[in-house]
């Protein structure tokens, strides 16, 4: 006998997948449930802090358009590694400041070079933290630029993508030697992770992986780095060899790809806010390949300097930004709040 009184429900009233029987906010209302659901997780292990090393004794010069970061003489560079956060991270990217540069990138080759060094005072300093080591040639050349400048027979200089290579390649072996845990080439020449993949193996540096910059953009955002690296090009800019920002979406892919074919062990998207897209489509079409996305100087001095300013709060903004990075499908974040991460965290 059916109820005097039935409830909407008993009466077939409620449509079902729709308001009121679905409430999306009860996954929300409860700060315990939020956390239970989240699908996207930071870890600090999925984090790289880059750094910058440089010449001379008990320096921790401060980078003015980056603040909070440094570039560190050896010994300040021990001590930092060692007391402040050791082998907690995912790993260092270490960036050069050599002594002084040439138009031959003498010192990216040696074996004594500032990041040799800095490796080797890592290692011992902190055996567990993973050293991954920037390899290109802008810090070390005078103009500035990724490669061997030679002037065409038009006049102009230009980036001799070949006469590169075998630098780079010479390069990462000295880094290997070093004791580097992992290479990251980032000169963006045609044939730069098969010229070093072969490099390596022909040294016995075969276990050594490559994390190639696969899609490096010629962005704005790189600023603030250039500074710190004391990068910048004395003439021209990187165009004729980093992607175009307004290019073909398959063109990242394609580069990927080669860099795949060519040996690379996990691909970077770099910079990661601005190029989320590409993240993605990178994530969706690659799933089997680790990939990073490099969370860069102007993305991190933009949320600096408007929290220096009282217009947002700081850490809430840097974790939704590296949240994003994640979801869009960067398994390895690569980004300049690492060392906060680690602080707000614990």
């Amino acid at each position: 006998m059916p109820p005097a009184n039935p409830e909407p429900w008993q009466q077939g009233q409620v449509a079902r997948g729709t308001f009121p029987t679905v409430r999306l906010r009860r996954l929300r209302q409860n700060p315990l449930v939020r956390q239970l659901v989240q699908e996207t997780r930071l870890h600090p292990r999925d984090l790289v802090l880059p750094m910058f090393v440089r010449s001379g004794v008990n320096l921790r010069h401060p980078i003015p358009s980056m603040p909070g970061h440094f570039q560190y003489s050896l010994d300040t560079f021990e001590q930092e590694i060692r007391t402040n956060f050791a082998a907690r991270l995912g790993g260092i990217l270490l960036f050069g400041v050599p002594a002084y540069k040439d138009n031959t990138g003498k010192e990216a080759l040696s074996d004594e070079g500032i990041i040799q060094r800095a490796v080797r005072v890592a290692k011992q300093a902190a055996p567990n933290l993973m050293i991954i080591t920037d390899v290109c040639l802008c810090e070390y050349m005078e103009h500035g630029h990724c490669g061997v400048v030679v002037k065409s027979p038009g006049g102009k200089y230009e980036v001799d993508n070949d006469a590169s290579l075998d630098l780079l390649a010479r390069e990462a072996v000295s880094h290997a030697r070093s004791g580097a845990d992992m290479v990251a080439p980032s000169a963006m020449m045609d044939g730069q992770v098969g010229a070093i993949r072969t490099a390596l193996d022909q040294a016995n540096f075969s276990h050594v992986p490559i994390m190639s910059y696969a899609a490096k953009y010629a962005s704005a955002f790189y600023g603030p780095f250039r500074e710190a690296a004391q990068s910048t090009p004395q003439f021209g800019d990187r165009r004729s060899y980093q992607m175009d920002p307004a290019g073909r979406a398959a063109e990242a892919m394609r580069e990927i790809e080669l860099d795949l074919a060519e040996g690379a062990d996990i691909i970077m998207v770099k910079p990661a806010l601005a190029y989320l897209d590409i993240v993605r489509q990178a994530a969706d079409r690659f799933p089997q390949v680790p990939l990073a996305a490099y969370n860069v100087s102007g993305e991190y001095a933009m949320i600096k300097a408007a929290a220096a300013q009282g217009w947002i709060d700081e850490r809430a903004t840097a974790f939704e930004t590296l949240t994003a990075i994640r979801r869009a499908g960067a398994s390895i974040i690569l980004t300049y709040w690492a060392r906060d991460v680690l602080r707000w965290m614990s």
